[in-house]
């Protein structure tokens, strides 16, 4: 994977988006929770819970645990709910073993209409297996989410990091519109895969829940936080629209005082009216169609 330190430069590419809305918005629900590491099946604790640390072996974290059970149990049909409430679409990225744990939560993305973007079928460093392995675990995934969702997934998101031969095993599987294992763009971007071409639909950790756990961040600031960008993309959007994602996990933003945050954000979203609640498989889709892949 060569480095592109120019990207579209002082001159991105203009594209224009459902109702002329000048910034595309796609929520993204994290759906990670069985699918963590655990003492059991791994030898070490998950580190990432609602306290970000984690006891060392020999014994399980039980605490650690019971966080991410909130998530499957009570926090994801809260944020559910709350997608329902503003009729907003959105991207699960859904690791298939935590899919597998939770028949209900697949018959809401069902129902909903949500589109499922593969996050591996644990949710594992892939980077740390070999090549064949890594293919795997892709081809058990996309099984896996075909079978509990009634479709497969339409792009892939790795464990925050891929390996460096996540992108073509993505390309030779075939199936996928797009992945997400980028942070460095407000657009999407093609790249060349082997002679092919395959779109690239950023991701960002900065408009991510995460916040509230790494650097405590509170209801209020997270608030002011995606506001000041929907704002700031926006009035850039005026001539040149963008896109934004803004990360969300059950087990975080599935608590009731960060949920308030998150329907701040979306009645200041009604409000402006110039913005396009996205799901990333349409995003990919508007993309590819007005900036068709390069002609080799």
């Amino acid at each position: 994977m060569s480095r592109d330190y120019r990207g579209y430069g002082a001159h991105p590419p203009l594209v224009r988006w459902p109702g002329d809305a000048r910034l595309a918005l796609n929520l993204v629900v994290n759906i990670e929770e069985g699918a963590e590491r655990t003492f059991d099946e791994d030898g070490v604790n998950e580190g990432l819970g609602e306290i970000p640390r984690a006891i060392s072996p020999p014994a399980r974290d039980l605490g650690v645990e019971s966080t991410y059970e909130y998530g499957s149990r009570a926090g994801v049909y809260r944020l559910l709910r709350l997608l329902d409430e503003f009729d907003a679409p959105a991207t699960m990225f859904a690791a298939a073993r935590a899919l597998e744990a939770t028949p209900d939560v697949c018959e809401a993305i069902r129902r909903a209409g949500h589109d499922i973007c593969g996050h591996g079928y644990r949710w594992s460093e892939d980077w740390t297996v070999s090549r064949d392995e890594e293919r795997d675990r892709i081809a058990r995934a996309v099984e896996s989410i075909t079978a509990t969702c009634g479709r497969r997934p339409t792009g892939w998101y790795n464990r925050w990091m891929p390996s460096a031969h996540t992108r073509e095993l993505l390309v030779d599987v075939g199936g996928f519109a797009y992945d997400a294992n980028a942070y460095n763009d407000d657009l999407p971007y093609w790249v060349d895969v082997t002679g092919r071409s395959h779109l690239v639909v950023p991701y960002s950790l900065t408009y991510n829940d995460s916040r509230y756990t790494v650097h405590g961040l509170t209801p209020s600031g997270f608030v002011d936080y995606c506001v000041r960008g929907i704002d700031e993309l926006a009035r850039e959007g005026s001539d040149r629209p963008k896109m934004m994602s803004i990360g969300l996990h059950p087990r975080l933003s599935g608590q009731a005082a960060r949920i308030s945050a998150l329907r701040d954000v979306l009645d200041h979203v009604r409000r402006r009216g110039d913005v396009w609640l996205a799901r990333r498989d349409d995003i990919a889709a508007v993309f590819a169609e007005q900036h068709p892949p390069p002609t080799p």
